[in-house]
């Protein structure tokens, strides 16, 4: 009966078994030596998406092109597709597995192996699912390739590019969970979101590049805003020059202005702020007269990871919405309701990816003050109400927030970040809560009363605090989420390391922290 109660994933266990993988460390890996291999798989991760696809034309299209600082790769480039095949075969494994839809425990040693065993195998599928779209119209090989092996073997060239630069993201990061310092996917997103901010605030060259101008200003926050203020005169700043300073203008495509630079520093210390917040259960030894510790539940319990799924989805979605668009599929190709998006009318080709209108508009980053303030102050933009930029707003903050709170809701229960699973954590390191019985059942009633309430609470918070930002825009156009992501990330791997240096000069910390 229990083999008959077995989730059909265990069908996949032979395969599983011989799945390529990085093996994991016998025993114990110095501090020095988990922070060569992260060192390594950073400088490898930023020369990889400064080497460009070979036999690309020079204009492309990008499909995740509002989604890039969540999919921590470089358009163009071997590292075009980056986490997105990785976070969406999360994103599927833990939907089916939370509706249970596919049944496994993942309390049990072995159907845990199975669901990280089948994730690997979800990943491979999706980055073919992702590479394959890719050369319909937004990665288009040039003339020069298809003229060598033709325009069927030139568009393989580009997919399994694409396959490569994702099969080394994916292994770079299952080789920092076991060989470094925290996770490979945050690292990346940490470290795409960081030099956009960087470029974002210092970059003094011009916007649309050639020479500078009053309409061709510094594309950084603070170079663009010295030189207009220096250069504008009275007439210039009342007209225009205070909401371009203030606000940017999407007639000179300049966003790096002042109050998304506000923005950015709100969420900075907010997130410092809300890493901080905690409760913290005061425990004992159960056998160690005066040995006494805390331990604490963040009130971002979950972390970001909600945030960064829920972002994800979000760019499927869009991805989804712009193929069904260019498709002859009944009932789902060309209609309006899913998604509109601006083509050239003399050709009929694509000429951008952003949604203009439909669903996929609604779902759609609101992309600063600038993009939905003013069109709803002046009564509309580009065909759409004010109304319908009010909805816009309400819309993506309520499904952001939502499926964030959804996506924390999963995330604890397969992460053993659970009420049982941290009870039996703490029970095997010896600890108990003092004036409780030592008993895992115990424990985990008293953790029931703060984990659950405090996971939707982050949920909610992590949403809402990318939605913000968002709304608001930010330095660098990297959005909300993925500043939300890189302070958090940042934070998190600043204890990250405080806590291996902690291990590595007591030991008998390990047993704790489940490392041996």
């Amino acid at each position: 009966m229990a083999e008959e109660k077995k989730s059909k994933l265990f069908a996949f266990k032979p395969l599983i078994e011989r799945w390529p993988a990085v093996s994991r460390p016998e025993g114990h890996v110095n501090f020095r030596t988990k922070l060569m291999w992260t060192i390594l798989c950073l400088v490898l991760y930023y020369v990889l998406t400064n080497v460009m696809i070979y036999g690309l034309q020079k204009r492309t299209l990008d499909m995740f092109e509002d989604y890039r600082f969540i999919m921590a790769g470089a358009s163009g480039s071997v590292m075009h597709l980056g986490i997105g095949p990785i976070v969406t075969a999360s994103i599927i494994l833990q939907l089916f597995v939370g509706a249970k839809i596919i049944k496994l425990d993942l309390t049990k040693k072995e159907d845990k192996a199975i669901y990280q065993g089948f994730q690997k195998i979800l990943v491979i599928i999706m980055i073919f699912v992702e590479a394959i779209p890719q050369i319909f119209g937004y990665l288009r090989p040039n003339d020069a390739l298809v003229g060598m092996v033709g325009s069927n073997w030139a568009s393989a060239i580009i997919v399994i590019q694409l396959v490569i630069g994702a099969l080394l993201v994916f292994f770079m990061d299952e080789l920092i969970s076991k060989w470094g310092i925290g996770s490979g996917i945050s690292l990346f997103i940490a470290a795409g979101v960081s030099q956009s901010v960087f470029t974002g605030l210092f970059n003094w060259l011009p916007v649309g590049g050639g020479e500078l101008s009053l309409s061709n200003p510094p594309a950084g926050c603070i170079p663009g805003t010295v030189y207009m203020v220096t250069h504008m005169d009275l007439g210039d700043l009342t007209s225009w020059g205070y909401q371009t300073i203030f606000l940017g203008s999407t007639g000179i495509n300049y966003q790096n202005a002042l109050v998304p630079l506000l923005g950015t520093i709100t969420i900075f210390l907010f997130v410092v702020y809300a890493e901080s917040s905690r409760i913290e259960l005061p425990l004992a030894h159960g056998r160690v007269r005066g040995a006494r510790g805390r331990y604490p539940i963040r009130l971002i319990y979950a972390s970001n990871i909600p945030v960064i799924l829920m972002s994800a989805l979000l760019a499927n979605i869009n991805m989804f919405s712009l193929l069904l668009y260019q498709s002859d599929l009944p009932l789902l190709g060309h209609q309006w309701w899913i998604g509109t998006y601006p083509v050239d009318p003399s050709t009929g080709q694509l000429l951008a990816t952003h949604a203009i209108g439909g669903g996929a508009w609604y779902l759609s980053n609101p992309g600063g003050l600038n993009s939905w303030l003013i069109p709803i102050l002046s009564g509309g933009y580009g065909g759409h109400s004010s109304l319908q930029f009010a909805l816009k707003i309400i819309v993506y903050l309520a499904v952001l927030i939502g499926g964030s709170v959804l996506f924390a809701k999963f995330w604890i229960e397969t992460t053993d970040m659970g009420p049982a699973a941290v009870a039996r954590q703490i029970q095997r390191s010896g600890m108990q809560i003092p004036g409780f019985r030592r008993d895992p059942r115990v424990l985990k009633r008293v953790l029931e009363r703060y984990i659950p309430v405090v996971t939707v609470i982050g949920g909610a918070a992590v949403g809402a605090l990318a939605g913000f930002a968002d709304c608001i825009g930010t330095v660098g156009n990297v959005r909300g989420t993925g500043l939300l992501l890189t302070v958090g990330i940042l934070i998190r791997l600043y204890e990250d390391i405080a806590k291996e240096q902690a291990m590595e000069m007591h030991p008998v910390l390990r047993g704790f922290f489940g490392k041996e």
